[in-house]
């Protein structure tokens, strides 16, 4: 078991970067899939970015490829969701979430859960 915490978001304008990170407890972390998904007001929960448990395989959503890179650092714990190129519509609470064995893009294949850190992308 795994326990997400997001930290890094903040209040940036349009064309901005801006590395979100998550660290999750646990002894077993490389056995975990980790993704990261986000939440716009009045929208439903959407896939970002997923990666594999020791970081060989990646996934993006079509409107972050390109400008989102995920990568991990297993001997931290941590996962990081680097952007590049905010747009403002790039605005959300981002979830960091986990599953154990393979990457998944469904919200719903995910058992672990952070709290969320919000982005602002100011125009």
């Amino acid at each position: 078991q795994v326990r997400p915490v997001e930290s890094g978001g903040g209040l940036v304008q349009a064309g901005d970067s801006l590395t979100l990170s998550c660290t999750a407890s646990g002894r077993t972390f490389s056995s975990y899939a980790m993704g990261w998904f986000r939440q716009a007001p009045l929208k439903e929960r959407e896939f970002v970015a997923a990666i594999s448990g020791i970081g060989v395989g990646t996934a993006y959503a079509d409107i972050v490829k390109g400008r989102f890179t995920i990568s991990r650092d297993n001997a931290k714990n941590t996962v990081y969701l680097q952007m590049s190129s905010l747009k403002p519509e790039d605005t959300a609470v981002y979830y960091c979430a986990a599953r154990l064995r393979t990457i998944r893009t469904q919200i719903s294949e995910y058992n672990y859960w952070g709290q969320g850190t919000q982005v602002t992308v100011s125009s």
